[in-house]
């Protein structure tokens, strides 16, 4: 089996930086020290296999830079866990803006905001030529919550160019059944959409809604509250942008009580930018519920991540799974990467099933 997966990027943002900081991390060390994956070999596939041969962004800071120095480069400010990259000799490409960034923004620090390039955005046509000339596979897609537009633009390059699309974002394309019969149709692979965090806010937010239910506590009510001081945040003070995020982190949660909560009873999406946090994110959870003899019981939690690498630690097993149903010649939405990497697959299930599935997918038991 071949060792390199090869990956195009659209959006060279902190996740991005976290991604290709941790390919290299990883590359060198032993199963047995490799503290923070899922899986070292994923159907012969290790971390360090995976190589960028094409990336996109908008940002003049960025465009035009080796996309090594790029993931270093302003707005970025994730953590620097492996700050000493080799140069990989991919410049960054300018990506097409669209609705890529939000008019607000501009009324921020240079330091925390997008600014966009001066230069000719490509079109499909140009975009599928540099992916198909680069050998790209995979298309990771990174752009910011609310680019609607944009990210229908990437899929329809990845669909025409014949590469697999894994969606990171809240903009419904695997889980949209259009989307999804066409990439169906022409049997290329789709994981997505909205990548959960290796152990973030929903995933917690999940299982311990599924032990609520489990050991027969009603849940009546519940809110989850996210401050964060990276683009990610900035961008979704603007709440218009924010339509899809919120279904996509509430219907996460919904999909796993015992009995669906009111609309009123349950609140869950992004809350707040805190500069100083930078890609710091912070969750306040809050679950009210009665347990025998309708006796109340109340909940709180406090959980702390370095928000983009949390999310890391999902993207790289889903570029790899992506790969396996490449090598076997699946297409479609993929039901158990996506059930258990995404907040918004097409079907959800409980993580203890997600799990057991994409453990059947990788082995080759399901397709």
């Amino acid at each position: 089996m071949a060792q390199n997966i090869n990956i195009a990027i659209v959006g060279i943002g902190n996740c991005a930086s976290a991604l290709i900081q941790g390919i290299h991390y990883y590359r060198d060390k032993k199963a047995e020290a490799a503290i923070g994956l899922m899986h070292w070999s994923l159907g012969g596939y290790l971390p360090g296999g995976i190589k960028v041969v094409a990336a996109y962004d908008i940002d003049r800071r960025k465009v035009g830079l080796d996309v090594h120095d790029a993931v270093f480069a302003k707005p970025n400010c994730t953590t620097e866990f492996f700050p000493n990259l080799p140069a990989s000799g991919v410049k960054v490409i300018m990506g097409n803006i669209m609705d890529g960034v939000a008019e607000h923004m501009l009324d921020y620090s240079d330091a925390a905001s997008f600014l966009p390039a001066d230069l000719p955005e490509p079109d499909v046509d140009e975009v599928v030529d540099v992916l198909k000339k680069s050998g790209a596979q995979i298309l990771v897609n990174y752009l910011p919550v609310g680019s609607e537009k944009a990210v229908r633009f990437y899929a329809e390059c990845a669909l025409k160019a014949g590469v697999a699309l894994v969606n990171n974002m809240p903009v419904f394309i695997a889980s949209d059944p259009q989307w999804a019969a066409r990439f169906s149709e022409k049997n290329i692979p789709i994981i997505g959409d909205d990548i959960k965090s290796q152990l973030g806010a929903t995933i917690t937010h999940r299982m311990l809604t599924d032990l609520f239910a489990k050991r027969g506590v009603k849940l009546d009510r519940t809110y989850q509250l996210n401050t964060g001081g990276n683009t990610d945040f900035l961008n979704m003070l603007s709440r218009s942008r924010l339509a899809s995020k919120k279904i996509s982190k509430t219907e996460a949660v919904q999909s796993v009580t015992a009995t669906r909560l009111d609309a009123d009873n349950i609140h869950i999406g992004p809350s707040d930018y805190v500069p100083w946090q930078k890609d710091n994110k912070v969750c306040f959870l809050r679950m009210e519920g009665r347990v025998f003899g309708d006796v109340p019981m109340h909940l709180e939690m406090r959980l702390s991540v370095e928000d983009s690498p949390n999310s890391a630690g999902i993207v790289i097993d889903a570029i790899r799974c992506a790969k396996l149903a490449l090598d076997r010649g699946i297409g479609g939405a993929l039901e158990a990467p996506s059930a258990y990497f995404c907040k918004h697959p097409a079907k959800q299930f409980t993580d203890d099933e997600a799990h057991a599935m994409l453990e059947d997918f990788i082995n080759g038991s399901s397709p």
